[in-house]
């Protein structure tokens, strides 16, 4: 982050030891506004979570009013209408599809839920399949920060200093990566055909009668760069899931929740999971907030065995968490933001590519939705990526934080192999604006321009 001042002025274990982030004082819409005075135009929604903006009165009126009627009660005990509600609403936006929802805090822990969910259902059933302990998932996916999230992600960076401790139990196969891993001539059905295959190979490499599941972003987030798969990738995965028996999970902490254009990313073909974790979207920033909703077939199998999810935590199903992701949710739906999404998701896709696109160190703009990514190349030909020292995301990230241009633009990397490859997220509110479109876009071109023409790649 920017460095403001020295360490020892700080109390905090910031991401970085080194440096200091400027401080936020104020918020509205899609600006955030810091102490330098600079008007910050949060075009990323932090890591794609603001997705109603800032300083949102409805949703801040219905914290208060939780918090005016009970802020804290242990689930263990008690029920609340807040989840209630916010169950309810969830389950029915799925057409009955999933129909129980497990509330957490943040992403990290959804996916430890799924993972231990997934394994439990197997002990649920009748007969009991004990053998199942193992899971597939995709190179180079990230699903979260905690030991089992980390391990069950194969996202090289990220895992490398805590590899000792991460368990053994998940495999991992080729991500739906079409700008890398489609080859010359390859239809989509034919690129489909070959990933379905790679996957039935590792059932069979592993031991089909031993996976639980097979866990994996619609849209890939941070570790790839908002990359969406191909039609009909997630029919023939889910078709192999039900081959061998094993659980489909969807990991939509990222991805979902309307980010994409439908409120679920699965609705677009309508490929039903058995779990999904949800996230950033759900509650908008307005409190920490995540969830699990779990298919009948889950339900089922847990009712008729133990009825008990061995799976517990202190802030489960907070009620103030409750509150303000059942306002956002509501918001959503009453404002119509969905069909915003889609209508400024297309707009942004178009402004992008125009601005963009040709700047000779893009390889690849791709998403879906208010959810975008660039990547960038040292050679447009070959693909090339930058080696790691050159360090181009974070350049282009801090770039954007200079109070000359005011940006968000999300950096991250090792979109290649885990720890090659650079790229940035765009994730706009869902009420953005065709003009704050404009203004991102426009921004984001002159940030890559200035970071190039300073690395002298142009």
């Amino acid at each position: 982050m920017t460095q403001t001042e020295t360490p020892a002025h700080s109390s905090v274990l910031h991401r970085d030891t080194r440096f200091i982030p400027k401080k936020a004082i104020g918020g509205k819409g899609s600006y955030i506004f810091l102490e330098d005075g600079t008007k910050f135009l949060d075009s990323t929604g932090g890591a794609a979570v603001s997705c109603l903006g800032h300083g949102h009165e409805g949703v801040i009126k219905a914290i208060t009013d939780q918090l005016n009627e009970l802020a804290y009660c242990h689930s263990a005990f008690f029920g609340t209408n807040a989840s209630e509600e916010l169950a309810k609403l969830l389950c029915e936006s799925t057409g009955g599809k999933m129909t129980k929802l497990f509330v957490a805090s943040s992403g990290s822990e959804a996916v430890e839920a799924a993972l231990k969910l997934s394994r439990q259902y197997f002990l649920e059933v009748s007969p009991p399949q004990p053998q199942r302990t193992k899971f597939i998932a995709r190179l180079p996916s990230y699903h979260g920060v905690t030991l089992g999230a980390l391990a069950a992600g194969g996202y090289v960076l990220r895992r490398k200093p805590f590899e000792p401790l991460l368990a053994k139990h998940t495999s991992h196969v080729s991500p739906c990566y079409p700008y890398r891993h489609k080859t010359e001539g390859e239809s989509d059905a034919e690129y489909v055909a070959r990933l379905a295959e790679e996957l039935d190979a590792e059932f069979q490499r592993v031991g089909p009668e031993t996976v639980c599941a097979f866990i994996a972003e619609p849209v890939v987030g941070g570790s790839l760069g908002a990359v969406p798969a191909v039609p009909g990738y997630f029919p023939a995965m889910k078709a192999v899931c039900e081959k061998y028996g094993a659980l489909f999970v969807l990991d939509e902490v990222m991805s979902g929740m309307g980010r994409c254009g439908t409120l679920h990313a699965w609705e677009d073909e309508g490929v039903v999971p058995d779990l999904q974790t949800i996230g950033k979207g759900l509650g908008a920033g307005y409190a920490p907030v995540s969830g699990l909703l779990i298919s009948e077939k889950v339900v089922e199998a847990m009712d008729k065995g133990t009825g008990v999810f061995r799976h517990g935590q202190t802030y489960q199903g907070h009620p103030v968490a409750c509150a303000a992701a059942l306002a956002v949710q509501k918001i959503i739906k009453e404002e119509n933001l969905l069909e915003n999404v889609r209508a400024m998701g297309a707009y942004l896709e178009k402004q992008l590519r125009a601005r963009v696109e040709s700047h000779p160190n893009v390889g690849n703009v791709r998403g879906k939705g208010l959810f975008w990514g660039v990547e960038f190349v040292k050679d447009k030909a070959t693909k090339e990526p930058f080696p790691t020292s050159s360090a181009v995301a974070f350049h282009v990230q801090e770039t954007g934080l200079k109070p000359e241009y005011g940006v968000s633009l999300y950096a991250a990397t090792g979109c290649v192999d885990g720890v090659l490859g650079d790229h940035i997220l765009i994730a706009p509110p869902y009420n953005v604006t065709k003009e704050e479109i404009d203004i991102i876009v426009e921004t984001a071109g002159k940030v890559i321009e200035e970071v190039f023409a300073r690395m002298g790649s142009v």
